[in-house]
């Protein structure tokens, strides 16, 4: 399993994940259609704030991050976890390893050809974002645009490393969906994806500036609303990439555990 095989073989990959993308499209959307919860959100927070600020924010603010929680969800997201402990129960995992590349290479193909359909979901927003109230707060420097950028290929990263390690713990678990299940109701407290973190108590706070779920959607978010500028924004984005670094190992070695489990049943 080769660099040089695996950068040879990824253009294909990334065409065939293209067309499994557009040939199950109704699933895509519908996929699509259950990360809505930030509008529902919107709707209550610009409740409270049209009467007055709550905690800073006014209610442009909370058009602002909102929105943008949707845009970075929409394409940072990824199911693989669903996929990984669908072909460890079928046994399908056995074809993939045949294959002379890494599983992490395929699945990262597969779900990274994704990401265009999904920015064409997320334009429409995006165009809202820029003729709303919240243009005001949108980050325009240059600098912060390209730390937003930075974030985003690492907040898919990190939710990518962190869903593959859940995936995995099919080798050894009949019921890791509920583990997976957990994770999504953590994931939305601690990354912003519920409420904005600077409106939490603040022992979550604290809690969810060491843990990595922010820096899969709050940061980005807060460098793209203008929350984070310069010196912060570059902090955020280093933090990242060492919860990026740290947990794709951390997904090798699940992984690579997991394999030997799962060869030693004769797959």
């Amino acid at each position: 399993m080769s660099v040089r095989a695996t950068v040879r073989a990824m253009p294909a990959l990334l065409r065939i994940g293209l067309a499994e993308t557009v040939a199950y499209r109704a699933e895509f959307i519908v996929w699509m259609l259950t990360t809505t919860l930030p509008l529902v959100m919107l709707g209550l927070w610009t409740s409270v704030a049209a009467e007055a600020p709550f905690r800073g924010f006014e209610s442009k603010d909370f058009v602002a991050y909102y929105l943008a929680a949707l845009i970075v969800r929409n394409v940072t997201g990824t199911w693989v976890a669903y996929q990984i402990n669908e072909e460890i129960r079928s046994g399908t995992l056995s074809m993939r390893l045949l294959r002379p590349i890494h599983p992490f290479a395929g699945y990262a193909a597969s779900h990274l050809s994704a990401v265009p359909l999904r920015a064409l979901i997320a334009l429409p927003i995006t165009v809202i974002l820029l003729v709303s109230s919240a243009r005001d707060v949108i980050a325009d420097r240059p600098l912060e645009l390209a730390l937003f950028a930075i974030s985003l290929v690492g907040a898919w990263l990190l939710t990518f490393s962190i869903m593959v390690s859940l995936g995995a713990l099919a080798f050894w678990l009949q019921r890791s969906m509920g583990i997976i299940e957990i994770y999504w109701g953590v994931f939305a407290v601690l990354s912003g994806y519920l409420i904005p973190l600077p409106l939490m108590p603040g022992w979550i706070q604290r809690f969810a500036e060491h843990a990595p779920f922010r820096y899969m959607l709050s940061a980005p978010v807060e460098i793209l609303i203008g929350q984070a500028e310069g010196a912060a924004a570059a902090r955020l984005v280093a933090i990242q990439a060492v919860w990026a670094a740290a947990l794709l190992a951390l997904a090798l070695a699940i992984w690579r555990a997991g394999i030997r489990r799962f060869e030693a049943y004769g797959a």
